[in-house]
Formats: structure tokens, C-alpha cells, sequence
């Protein structure tokens, strides 16, 4: 019997999840700051370099590979190579990582929605968010943190009700909701942010090119490294997504619509971001460079000082800021959960609601657990910068590798089946950017930061720290997939037996 898998309900559907996935956090708090720090306008030219010979080929690759096997990641890399099971299983393990701590930035920026009326946060925003909100110690600490346990149970509610929905009902019912609440929510603070007196500031300094830069290798490595997570590839999301595609969809078609749209919605947050930043340095007299950061202290220390420097339409503003980042998070939560729920139910045949039930539900008893304490800061900032910076490459760079490097007799039917299919034809000039740009990048950018991380410690964090939750996630991902790998599955034998004929041919 013929196995039965969901589906989109159409290629649109798809695209708006696919895109949903990519628009995150990230794109509205570290892409900003990112091309401002390496070279302002002249961040464009090694960023759509970047974005053409690596972003865009892997996305492709996930695709591919996601299609042509409809499967998740383990057992898509199996059929391509019968190692690839470790490889789908370590990006697996990734996404189930990065969906625990997810959902505490995402209760982070729902109190701040709420906060925003009334600017709840003070004069010391700084302050306001580590001693007053997250009752950050400083160390691993047991304080209970109420607020922070009564948001992670809303949204892992949320959560786990869109997962139980399914493909169609929840995950892309979800999306469709999402995005034109996203881009009304966001268009609106953009457009708010491009009025404000000092804005021009702002954009001036974040598109001012500083050609020089581009002499530096740092901002080449910061655009593909930028470009890889932000396309949601490597850590087997649009692997998944993929797999839910229809038989004859255009496969190239949608990677291109939705990497630029990613790219443009990017841009567009920059825009909105430094403009605002651009009002608040000509309000308190400060120079941009002052004023612009990224991550957490753009979302949480300094745009909120932007906000109390705009009086009483500054709620209505922050309201629309940190609105953005729920959605946007929310819609990226999904996507990173359906990985490895859509990966048991390939190995042990569960049905959805079993695999969403125990893989949804472990995730959500952990992220309660662990981020409903005052250690929430470090645990987020540490689990993050290991799991994207070793996590997400690595496991994007083996994929790469054990596709293009040693198994390359795979590559003519990976071709032959998107060519098939798709409107935009690959060819040689897809194939070398696999196996020679992108993997070179990812190669270069892991070893510095491994060199970086032996060196020194990450933000000064003690040593127990480091190795639990920055080397101890790493070392999870090896050993869980190692594990994972070696339990038989309901279609290991028959999967095996294919490689066996593929091999006698």
C-alpha cells in the first residue's frame, strides 16, 4: 500500500510558509544591525553575493532532497546516502534545541507588547528588562519567575494547538494568518518610524557605503553567515516543508519568490529599525553608532528607550514592534517544530497527534522548566550562539559535503528531478556553488568560530556553564543522532534494501 503523506493545500500555501519560517526574529533584530556594522549600503554587494552562491543553491538542495524523497530529514539523507540518517537526525535534533528556548523570546517580546502601554519599562530600560522582568542573576539561579511560566504555557498552548491541526489546518492555516498580519503589523511601524523627525539620520547611516570594508574578510564571512540562517536552511525545516509539496510543484519558481522575499522583508526592517534609531540619536543628541545595536539589546533595551522618547504615540508603536516579533516568532516556532515531528512519525510510523503529543509536549515541559527561572537570559543567549553557530552550519555543511563530495552520482537525478518540474533549470553553475563555494564558506566560518570559542570564553560565561549548555548541546546532537540513527524504524529495512539494489545496478 502506498504511503499517504499531507500535503499543501496548494504552492502558495507552501511559499507563505516557507516564508513564514524564514521571516523571523533574526530578520527584524540582527539583519539591521549585521549590514550596519559591515559596511552599510556597501553590505549589499557580499550579501546578494552571498545570498545567490550559497543561500539560494542550498534551498534549493533542501528542496530537492525533501521533494524527490518526501521525507523528513533522517530518512530523506538515507535514501540519498544510507550515512545521511546521522545527518538528518543531528539537524533534527538542532530544530528541537532551538524550539525550547524559541518560545522564551517569544514570551520576551509578548510582555513587552503589553508593556508598551503605559511604557511599563521606565527610564532604565536596561534595567527594567534584566532585574525587573526576567529576574536575571547573572549565574544559573532556581528564582521563579512567574510571568515568564504563565507566557511559556500560552505559547506552547498556541503551539501545540496549530501542530495538532496538521499540515493544512494548522501549520499553513497558521501562516496564511500570520504573514498579512505581519506585514500590516510591521508596514504600519515602518511607515510610523520613516515620519519621525531625525529619521533620515538613521537611514543615512545604515545605507551610507563604506567601500573599504569589502577588503575585509570578516564582512564576506558575516554575509554568508547571515544569509544561511536566515533562509531557515540547514537545520531541515524546508527539507520538511518540502516533503509536503505536490508531485509536479515548481520547486525553483518558489525558492526564488520566497528567498527574496525573505531579502525584502529584511531590507525593509532595516529600514524601519535605523530610522527610528535616527529620531531617538537626534532626540537625546547621541550619535547613531551610540544608539544601534542588535539582538536582545535592540529589542529590549533600546527600542524601548526609542519608544519613550515618542510620548503617548510611542504605545501604539511599541505595541506594533513587539506584535511583530510574536508573529513573526510564532509563525518560525512552527516551522522549527515540524522537523522533528515530522521526523518520528517517518521512523516509528506514529500517527500526527501521537508524535505532536510526546515530541510538542517534551519540548514544551523543558522550555517551562528551564526558562521560568531567572537563568532565562543565559540560557537563551548561550544555547543559541552553539546551536547556530556550530549546530545549524555543521549540520548544513555535512549534508553539502556528503552530497556533493561523495556522492556525487547522485547529483544527475537530483537534476533530472527539479529540472522536471521547476521553471528556472539548474545546471553546472548550481553544482560548483555546492560543492565548492558554499561548503569552502561553511568550512572557513566553523573553524573560526570553533578557534574563537577554544580561545576564549563566550561572553565570559564560567566554564560549567560553556560546557553544559554550549559544548553539552553540541555533544547532544552528536550522541542523540548517533542514538537516533542506530534504532530500527518501521522503514530502516526497506530503505536499506534499497541501497542494497541501488548498489548492485
Amino acid at each position: 500500500m502506498a504511503e499517504q503523506r499531507e500535503n499543501w493545500s496548494s504552492r502558495t500555501g507552501f511559499i507563505i510558509a516557507a516564508v513564514g519560517s524564514a521571516v523571523g526574529l533574526g530578520n527584524i533584530w540582527r539583519f539591521p544591525y549585521v549590514a550596519y556594522d559591515n559596511g552599510g549600503g556597501a553590505f549589499m554587494v557580499p550579501y546578494l553575493i552571498a545570498l545567490f552562491t550559497a543561500g539560494i543553491p542550498l534551498l534549493f538542495l533542501d528542496y530537492i532532497i525533501g521533494h524527490k524523497y518526501r521525507s523528513a530529514p533522517p530518512r530523506a539523507y538515507k535514501k540519498v546516502v544510507k550515512s545521511g540518517q546521522f545527518i538528518g537526525w543531528w539537524q533534527t535534533l538542532v530544530s528541537f534545541v532551538i524550539a525550547i528556548y524559541y518560545a522564551a523570546v517569544i514570551v520576551w517580546a509578548g510582555s513587552y507588547m503589553l508593556f508598551s502601554f503605559g511604557q511599563k519599562w521606565g527610564e532604565d530600560t536596561t534595567n527594567f528588562f534584566v532585574s525587573d522582568f526576567i529576574h536575571h542573576t547573572g549565574d544559573l539561579t532556581s528564582v521563579f519567575v512567574p510571568q515568564m511560566f504563565t507566557g511559556l504555557i500560552i505559547v506552547w498552548a498556541v503551539a501545540m494547538l496549530i501542530m495538532f491541526g496538521g499540515i493544512r489546518k494548522g501549520v499553513e492555516l497558521a501562516n496564511k494568518i500570520c504573514i498579512p498580519l505581519l506585514i500590516v503589523l510591521f508596514g504600519m511601524m515602518v511607515f510610523k518610524a520613516i515620519t519621525l523627525p531625525g529619521a533620515s539620520i538613521g537611514l543615512n547611516a545604515f545605507f551610507e557605503p563604506n567601500w573599504e570594508k569589502m577588503a575585509d574578510p570578516s564582512v564576506w564571512l558575516a554575509a554568508y553567515g547571515h544569509v544561511f540562517f536566515s533562509l531557515s536552511v540547514g537545520f531541515g525545516i524546508m527539507v520538511t516543508y518540502a516533503s509536503y509539496l505536490q508531485k509536479n510543484t515548481n520547486l525553483t519558481g518558489a525558492g526564488l519568490v520566497v528567498g527574496f522575499a525573505n531579502s525584502s522583508f529584511e531590507l525593509i526592517a532595516g529600514i524601519g529599525i535605523f530610522a527610528a534609531i535616527g529620531f531617538m540619536a537626534m532626540s537625546t543628541g547621541q550619535d547613531v553608532s551610540e544608539v544601534a545595536s542588535g539582538g536582545v539589546g535592540l529589542a529590549f533595551f533600546v527600542f524601548p528607550k526609542i519608544i519613550s522618547t515618542m510620548g503617548a504615540s510611542g504605545d501604539f508603536v511599541g505595541f506594533l514592534f513587539f506584535g511583530s516579533l510574536v508573529v513573526a516568532g510564532i509563525s518560525s516556532l512552527v516551522s522549527i517544530l515540524e522537523v522533528p515531528i515530522s521526523a518520528v512519525q517517518d521512523k516509528f510510523a506514529w500517527q500526527r497527534k501521537k508524535a505532536v503529543a510526546v515530541i510538542g509536549g517534551a519540548c514544551a515541559v523543558i522550555s517551562i522548566a528551564a526558562f521560568s527561572t531567572g537563568s532565562s537570559l543565559i540560557l537563551v543567549d548561550v544555547i543559541d550562539h552553539f546551536a547556530n553557530n556550530i549546530g545549524i552550519v555543521a549540520g548544513g555543511l555535512m549534508s553539502i559535503v556528503a552530497i556533493t563530495w561523495f556522492n556525487r552520482q547522485q547529483i544527475p537525478s537530483l537534476l533530472a528531478h527539479v529540472n522536471r518540474i521547476s521553471s528556472v533549470k539548474l545546471g553546472g553553475a548550481w553544482v560548483f556553488m555546492l560543492t565548492v563555494i558554499t561548503p569552502t564558506v561553511l568550512t572557513v566560518a566553523l573553524g573560526l568560530k570553533l578557534i574563537e570559542l577554544v580561545k576564549e570564553p563566550y561572553e565570559g560565561y564560567s566554564t560549567l556553564v560553556l560546557l553544559v549548555f554550549g559544548w553539552g548541546v553540541v555533544v547532544f546532537f552528536g550522541l542523540g543522532a548517533f542514538i537516533l540513527t542506530r534504532l530500527q524504524g518501521r522503514y530502516d529495512t526497506r530503505d536499506d534494501d534499497v541501497h542494497h539494489i541501488d548498489k548492485s545496478i
